[in-house]
């Protein structure tokens, strides 16, 4: 099992919960990892949702700027963010430095291409290692749903689509939703997963929610003035896979909002109650 133990680096006290930070060794990425969690006050179990942060972010940005622990402490949910890729020394990143690849960068997938497979399992970090980790130390339930922005948004939606039965519900805000058609996506996937476009397939939100049979509910917010919109993000193109696969997507085109975490606040109470009717609803 190796070492499954967490070290708490930060606490502090935020609407009536705890809002507290740790660090673990990471098997999947072997490398030390950090993620954030709020635990409302509460006498029983609580469901969890995972939030995914986007490029240049980790584990703290969602926690400082979305405003999400108000309602997290109302709804009874725990929240979880973890990093966005591996760090440490000893792990690679781009040799230019770039913002959109390499460290804060991980794009939630599961590399296979030299040097990044050692320590870029992100997919399975966020989907099995981190929730087997909380359930094991905290007094959560078994019950979670996951979220993200923009590259997060991306990796909440796979997660989804990919373990259709493993979350109650999905959502996301401003995701990279058809990567494999887009330069962040292409740089990336390229190199994490080789130059072999059909393996990139199955890391493409657009293409696993037109083939995924039984998604679960999936809410998506996307602003209109969005400076990644047409070129990065293909917003239209999710919606279309949804339609193909018969699927009613809950998408929403957000007049005047952009790609900043003040489109994240102002919407995120909608995407905690969507989460929370789903959670309550689930086995």
């Amino acid at each position: 099992m190796g070492d499954t133990s967490i070290d708490r680096i930060a606490q502090t006290q935020c609407f009536g919960g705890s809002l507290e930070r740790y660090t673990h060794a990471s098997a999947c990425n072997d490398c030390g990892m950090t993620f954030s969690i709020f635990l409302p006050k509460t006498q029983r179990p609580l469901p969890v949702l995972y939030w995914l942060s986007g490029l240049t972010c980790n584990d703290e940005n969602f926690m400082q700027k979305a405003g999400a622990q108000r309602i997290a402490a109302e709804l009874g949910i725990v929240l979880v963010t973890p990093d966005t890729s591996p760090r440490g020394v000893h792990v690679p990143d781009d040799p230019e430095h770039a913002w959109d690849f390499g460290l804060g960068a991980g794009f939630y997938v599961n590399a296979t291409e030299s040097p990044w497979a050692t320590n870029y399992q992100m997919f399975s970090y966020v989907s099995q290692e981190l929730p087997k980790l909380i359930e094991q130390h905290f007094e959560v339930s078994t019950k979670k749903s996951i979220s993200g922005h923009s590259m997060g948004g991306h990796g909440a939606l796979v997660c989804a689509l990919k373990n259709p039965r493993e979350y109650a519900s999905a959502s996301a805000f401003a995701p990279i939703a058809n990567p494999s058609q887009c330069p962040w996506g292409e740089k990336a996937f390229s190199q994490y997963l080789g130059e072999d476009r059909a393996d990139w397939l199955s890391y493409d939100s657009c293409e696993l929610l037109a083939n995924t049979d039984n998604p679960p509910p999936l809410l998506v917010s996307q602003g209109s003035a969005d400076n990644f919109l047409q070129e990065q993000l293909n917003f239209d193109a999710l919606v279309a896979s949804a339609q193909k696969n018969d699927y009613t997507l809950e998408a929403q085109l957000c007049t005047g909002y952009d790609h900043s975490y003040y489109f994240i606040a102002s919407f995120i109470e909608q995407h905690m109650r969507f989460h929370a009717q789903h959670l309550s609803e689930s086995k």
